[in-house]
């Protein structure tokens, strides 16, 4: 069976020594039958179990097997970037390797990309995970959907497929701080999604803590979303918006109109509308210095200011755009707002 290109399978490998074996059976099992080459990229996160040793039995075992060993523990989202920076198929495919993601479904994955999409996203129908765990991700998730600049897939995992285009692309961001499923997210591109069933995990316990957890959706909000810097800006204009009525009125009443309501306001009430009036301004000049630290964290993060397709998709916007070009020299097609080359 002739094979139709390459696909590289990118599984990021901390403590896993005991699911690795299994794991490649599986692999192998599914793969065989598909028309395609593969090439299988472990990359080893700095484990401190036989995970290193197994991966490269596995290595000189089979040829397909390629073994990224990273010099110690820089997280799950480092090991994927250097799969992604290392693998040389037509499209990549992230996998975790507990087993939680199960291997038959790769033939899916390829089969929604040969229809055209250029990232395919699992997403959890069903999760094995204790009830806070679900409560904090459903409680994530809506958060996320309300005050991210991507569109955000609630229980989207990195089980995914990235077709060539969109991994160079994504090889080029540059931020060191980064959650890999959101600047996936960011990036766009056409997209297909799988739903399954989390399968129970084989061996081992998770590397995810609840700790790690927090930290990872904190990182998420602020890397994905710059309304929590902007939150005490909002919460000073809202003192200042009650505050300043209020002491208009207290003064209004009390000192120009000789109190004809007979609300006996005190100096302490008039101290106390001061105090607050105070702090709204503070929290205002402290919102506008998190615009200034808004762009800054823009210009840091360096992501490109567009992305754009090396080969444009026809839709019934370009060729509108098209057939009004026609007698000019410009190959130029506009694609829902976003100028793209072809």
């Amino acid at each position: 069976m002739a094979s139709k290109g390459l696909i590289s399978i990118i599984i990021p490998v901390y403590n896993e020594a005991e699911n690795l074996p299994v794991l490649y059976e599986e692999l192998d099992k599914h793969t065989k039958k598909l028309a395609y080459d593969f090439e299988i990229l472990f990359v080893d996160d700095g484990s401190s179990d036989n995970s290193a040793q197994t991966l490269c039995r596995l290595a000189d075992d089979h040829q397909q097997v390629k073994v990224v060993q990273l010099a110690r523990n820089f997280g799950k989202e480092a090991a994927v970037t250097a799969g992604l920076a290392e693998a040389k198929g037509d499209a990549a495919l992230i996998m975790d390797a507990d087993m939680q993601m199960p291997p038959r479904l790769i033939g899916t994955f390829i089969q929604r990309w040969e229809e055209g999409a250029e990232v395919v996203i699992g997403v959890f129908a069903e999760r094995n995970m204790s009830p806070l765990k679900k409560f904090g991700a459903k409680c994530f998730y809506k958060i996320m959907q309300t005050i991210a600049k991507a569109s955000i897939t609630p229980n989207a995992t990195d089980f995914r497929l990235l077709d060539r285009e969109v991994v160079d692309v994504f090889n080029k961001l540059t931020e060191h701080n980064r959650i890999t499923r959101g600047m996936i997210d960011w990036l766009g591109f056409k997209r297909s999604y799988v739903h399954f069933k989390q399968e129970p995990r084989l061996h081992g316990a998770p590397a995810y803590t609840y700790q790690k957890l927090f930290a990872l959706a904190i990182n998420s909000f602020t890397s994905y979303s710059l309304l929590p810097l902007k939150l005490a800006g909002y919460l000073g204009l809202a003192i200042l918006m009650l505050s300043i009525p209020a002491g208009l009125f207290m003064y209004v009443e009390q000192y120009l109109l000789d109190d004809p309501l007979n609300l006996l306001f005190t100096g302490t009430d008039m101290l106390a509308i001061m105090t607050v009036f105070l702090v709204g301004v503070v929290l205002a000049c402290l919102g506008l210095i998190a615009l200034y630290i808004a762009h800054i964290h823009d210009e840091v993060a360096n992501r490109p200011l567009y992305v754009a397709r090396r080969n444009p998709v026809p839709t019934p916007q370009t060729e509108l755009v098209t057939s009004r070009s026609k007698g000019r020299d410009e190959k130029t097609i506009l694609v829902t707002g976003e100028v793209v080359e072809g």
